[in-house]
């Protein structure tokens, strides 16, 4: 049978070792972030999780083969937008192999590819949710994010949901779904690169308190979900700002009728451009604080 997934040596030996390794998603690079910001990101998220003291695995597809580990060469394949990666969730990885397509990794296949090799924590952006409805009559978005951390074993470190969705209603689907959120050196849950307005239910103040609450659910109590851990911004902006600008976004969506796919990387675009860059300045400091974060969880573990 053909090789389905090729681990680097780097990450195969850190797993081998037990010493620790952070899983980092590709879609921000092939979809995400617009070029040079989209290889920079990947770039400073590598190098923020070396620095705590973790390997990183940057997870993608690379000629349908899934690569744990990618090398800066095929971080830069696929952060080239005239290669057209494919956006690839979890449900799209076996068709997407068979294709032999190269491919970004959203929140859920970075989780289902996570839990497959052993990789128990992963940091990225902000995860994906239950969506803004752009028409009343269309019937309910819920992103697959939510579904495959409710069934892998992986500690997602984010800040929070993206702005761009109902964050309430992300938080409590997670809720439904059994996945514990535990927020971060604060009592105020994030919505992306905004404060969501929300009170934590549970926080944390150390990695140490975040790895022995993950060894418990895991272990002492055999829970099968994943975890949320909700870290703040490093640089936030107002909220009433972002809704402001994410209004006439919203309705340019609507009225585009864009698929589901493209929705969010319109969105973030729009407000990159409504706020004359710092958005997605706000969106390259949390990508590197949450890849910091993750390294000392996963050295705590």
């Amino acid at each position: 049978m053909e090789q389905l997934i090729r681990i680097s040596d780097e990450v195969a030996t850190a797993l081998r070792e037990r010493t620790p390794v952070v899983a980092l998603e590709t879609s921000v690079v092939a979809q995400g972030l617009p070029p040079p910001a989209n290889l920079e990101a990947a770039r400073r998220c590598a190098k923020a999780v070396r620095d705590g003291g973790a390997t990183p695995a940057a997870i993608g597809l690379i000629g349908g083969c899934v690569v744990v580990g990618l090398a800066d060469v095929e971080l830069e394949r696929l952060a080239d937008p005239a290669r057209k990666p494919a956006k690839a969730g979890a449900r799209d990885l076996a068709g997407l192999c068979v294709h032999k397509r190269d491919a970004g990794t959203t929140v859920s296949a970075t989780c289902a590819i996570a839990d497959r090799v052993g990789i128990r924590v992963f940091a990225t952006g902000g995860i994906g949710g239950v969506h803004r409805r752009l028409d009343p009559l269309e019937p309910a978005d819920v992103s697959a994010d939510l579904a495959e951390i409710a069934r892998r074993r992986v500690c997602v470190v984010c800040a929070g949901p993206k702005i761009i969705l109902e964050v309430a209603a992300t938080f409590e689907m997670l809720e439904t779904l059994g996945v514990p959120v535990w927020c971060f050196r604060s009592d105020e849950l994030p919505a992306f690169y905004c404060s969501s307005g929300l009170k934590a239910e549970q926080s944390f103040f150390e990695p140490e308190g975040v790895a022995r609450a993950v060894r418990m659910h895991w272990d002492a109590l055999e829970s099968a979900t994943g975890v949320v851990v909700a870290v703040q911004p490093p640089i936030a902006l107002a909220r009433t700002e972002i809704e402001a600008a994410l209004e006439p976004a919203l309705r340019q969506a609507a009225a585009r009728k864009l698929p589901g796919k493209e929705i969010t990387p319109f969105l973030l675009a729009a407000l990159s451009k409504a706020t004359s860059g710092r958005a997605q300045e706000a969106n390259l400091a949390l990508l590197e604080n949450n890849a910091s974060t993750a390294a000392d969880i996963a050295r705590a573990l």
